[in-house]
């Protein structure tokens, strides 16, 4: 069995940025990265059903206008030119402002 890729240098986006599904058409924004796949099987052979790689990058997504997360493959996003806010009910447990089209979080970490 091949090992997990755990090198996460190869994430071509990053926690903040707006982004866009190639497939499904829907905008949002970046609220995690995970080097590789990381949830079961199950899910994956259920979910995914282009079959995307495993080994590279998955995201952590708030689905714009929408009241739910979504589990992504790297593959399947690409950046959003649009710089325009999303509309997320979790959005403010996360970020505190938008600026230059990349969301940021200001608040202080103890």
């Amino acid at each position: 069995m091949k090992e997990a890729n755990t090198d996460i240098s190869q994430a071509q986006f990053s926690v903040g940025e707006l982004v866009t599904h190639r497939l499904f058409h829907y905008r949002g924004v970046i609220i995690d990265v995970d080097a590789s796949f990381q949830l079961t099987d199950e899910w994956y052979d259920i979910v995914a059903q282009s079959q995307p790689p495993r080994d590279l990058p998955w995201y952590h997504v708030l689905v714009h206008e929408a009241q739910h997360t979504t589990y992504v493959a790297q593959r399947n996003l690409e950046s959003d030119p649009s710089n325009e806010a999303i509309t997320h009910p979790l959005l403010s447990g996360y970020f505190t402002r938008l600026e230059a089209g990349r969301y940021i979080n200001e608040a202080k970490i103890n």
